[in-house]
């Protein structure tokens, strides 16, 4: 799967806000907000083809405290299908 372009990842008022930019995304009408962790693997991935596997390892990589990888993979597949039906990810 790769991160659609056109979605840039801002901090507006200490939030982290999926903003969409460009021709292609006028029509756009979802505010995403994303939490720290998520903001992470967001700007580790955007511009990239990336797998749950790649996610898993960024978090278990980076994250002293990280469940699980079985726990985290439902995590990460979790995350992915929000993304793609916020259609900020192409599958």
């Amino acid at each position: 799967m790769k991160a659609k372009t056109g979605f840039v990842l801002r901090e507006i008022c200490g939030e982290k806000i999926m903003v969409a930019e460009g021709k292609e995304n006028i029509d756009y009408t979802n505010v995403i907000s994303m939490n720290e962790t998520s903001a992470f693997l967001w700007e580790n991935v955007s511009g990239k083809e990336f797998t749950i596997d790649d996610l898993v390892k960024l978090i278990m990589d980076n994250y002293e405290d990280a469940p699980s990888a079985d726990e985290l993979r439902k995590h990460m597949e979790d995350l992915v299908n929000t993304w793609i039906k916020a259609e900020i990810v192409e599958p």
